[in-house]
């Protein structure tokens, strides 16, 4: 039933996913709804919201551009579903704005197998990967997956390994004039943001612990399938997949390497997984296979984001 929902990108599809997104956002805000006596508390609920949509809108725009899924809904559908696994994301908005631009970087990445405007797409995903850096610093990692798309696609013009790093001059112009304009301490805030911390024990109740593990055996499961099966797919999406698949793993690192962990950490990992899963789906064509995948994913992301309430 849920295969033939998502099956083809209808307005009913998208409108269901909108609608469902709303859902759980307002139903995970109203534990405390003291922020909606706060002007600014309101006005940041709702830019959440809308990053939030935004992001679904451009993981979508991803898969269907660059050829990743056929035309239907399951890359936003499974997006939603992962997100669901770490309810608290809706309150990070570092985390929120950072993944957003991350999307908008890995949109110029993919693309950039089409070889047209090849340096444009290099300076833009460099850029927009140190504004999400701003935001959550270790997200800068993605600037790895810069360069293994230059290797991919564009290693022998020299200008383009050049380039990250006028968009990191650009970038910090743009952070030194603001710090300037609102007197901020620029060097106080890198140093506060660049530290590594590897310890993993942030949790609050076992149900975020269970949320981790659940996550991670699904990952485990799509990211395999993907790897296992790279060398039936074809050929012209290699390079796009190989770039998802390191998008993930990256994201993982960030993850990691970040102080302050939580959950929420691992928004940067659900577009890539999303998009490892709407293709396993597709590849598999088994409806069977394909509905217990579907149900199995509904029920883990459902009991999660309610016992996190």
């Amino acid at each position: 039933m849920i295969t033939s929902v998502f099956k083809k990108s209808t307005p009913l599809n998208y409108s269901l996913v909108v609608i469902l997104i709303l859902v759980f956002f307002f139903l995970f805000q109203i534990r405390d709804a003291s922020w909606v006596h706060s002007s600014f508390l309101l006005f940041q609920k709702v830019s959440l919201l809308c990053f939030i949509l935004a992001s679904f809108f451009m993981v979508n725009f991803v898969v269907k551009k660059n050829g990743l899924s056929k035309d239907n809904g399951y890359a936003i559908f499974f997006y939603l579903l992962f997100l669901l696994f770490f309810p608290t994301i809706f309150n990070n908005p570092n985390v929120i704005y950072a993944g957003f631009f991350i999307l908008l970087s890995l949109r110029r990445l993919i693309s950039l197998q089409s070889l047209k405007s090849s340096k444009e797409k290099i300076f833009d995903a460099s850029f927009w990967i140190f504004v999400a850096s701003l935001f959550q610093f270790w997200s800068v990692l993605f600037l790895i997956l810069v360069f293994i798309s230059i290797i991919f696609h564009v290693s022998r013009d020299y200008r383009n390994w050049v380039l990250p790093f006028i968009a990191l001059l650009a970038v910090g112009i743009v952070f030194l004039m603001v710090s300037l304009i609102f007197h901020i301490d620029a060097v106080e805030f890198i140093q506060k943001r660049a530290v590594v911390d590897f310890r993993i024990d942030y949790f609050k109740d076992n149900y975020e612990n269970g949320a981790l593990s659940i996550y991670t055996a699904v990952a485990l499961f799509f990211v395999v399938s993907m790897i296992s099966t790279l060398s039936n797919r074809p050929q012209l999406l290699h390079s796009s997949y190989k770039k998802i698949v390191a998008c993930f793993f990256i994201a993982v690192l960030v993850y990691i390497v970040s102080p302050n962990k939580s959950n929420d950490l691992l928004l940067f990992s659900i577009a890539p997984l999303s998009m490892m899963a709407a293709s396993h789906v597709e590849y598999v064509q088994q409806k069977l296979n394909n509905e217990i995948v579907f149900y199995v994913l509904i029920l883990c992301s459902l009991f999660t984001f309610f016992s996190q309430l």
